[in-house]
């Protein structure tokens, strides 16, 4: 018995060589409101010895802390960044130390932010302490991410097709996707709040929780694609 060999058939979604191929970019920005909210507090003290200055600063920094742990519902994480006690030296000759000054830095983020203007107000109201942020951002996890590459793989299919009508072909298959990176929004700077003088909050009323509009958060996602097309026909292009 004699067999006649025969030739393997082409999978029928695996392009040829020779297929014409299109390249292109997909994006997407989308916006969502921001999940988390970051602050810095910086707590000073000064003494004329070391000891005296380091107990300061550690009275302040516990009410600080104390503070913050009072609106532990709202807060996502709290750390302490830095702590630093330096001496002042006496200007001229020798090497006398006038003074000592110490510094505690924190770092707070909240997931609530109606806590957070309460929360600073209250910390404005703290001798030598300072307020900077807030600074608003999303979660590493966050849907908004997935949202956005979504989107951006299906604007380069959409204009992989765009192009292949234009030619008067279609797409007929993926070749490459390759993922650019998602961009997360930079970090708005907003001003500090305080720190406030020494017994500034005497005898004054409670202070109003300050009102604090969340920044909308932009993704920027990019994918490049890369796809084959049926033959194009140019002669009625």
């Amino acid at each position: 018995m004699t067999t006649t060999p025969t030739t393997p058939t082409a999978h029928p979604e695996q392009p040829s060589a020779d297929a014409p191929r299109i390249g292109v970019r997909g994006e997407a920005n989308i916006e969502a409101e921001p999940e988390l909210a970051r602050i810095a507090i910086t707590v000073s003290a000064r003494g004329t010895d070391r000891r005296s200055a380091l107990d300061d600063l550690t009275r302040r920094n516990t009410t600080v802390l104390e503070l913050v742990r009072a609106h532990a519902e709202a807060v996502d994480k709290t750390q302490t960044s830095a702590l630093v006690i330096t001496p002042e030296l006496t200007k001229g000759r020798g090497e006398r130390v006038r003074s000592y000054h110490g510094r505690v830095h924190l770092e707070v983020t909240l997931t609530d932010f109606t806590a957070l203007g309460e929360l600073i107000s209250r910390l404005a109201e703290l001798d030598l302490t300072r307020v900077d942020g807030p600074w608003w951002s999303l979660r590493p996890d966050s849907p908004a991410y997935r949202t956005a590459r979504t989107q951006a793989v299906r604007d380069a299919v959409q204009r992989a097709r765009e192009y292949a009508e234009a030619l008067g072909g279609e797409v007929t298959a993926l070749l490459e996707l390759s993922d650019t990176g998602v961009e997360s929004p930079a970090p708005y700077r907003a001003r500090a709040f305080g720190p406030a003088a020494p017994g500034a909050a005497a005898g004054a009323g409670p202070t109003p929780a300050i009102t604090l509009e969340p920044e909308r958060q932009t993704v920027h996602a990019q994918v490049t694609a890369h796809f084959t097309m049926t033959r194009p026909d140019l002669r009625a292009r």
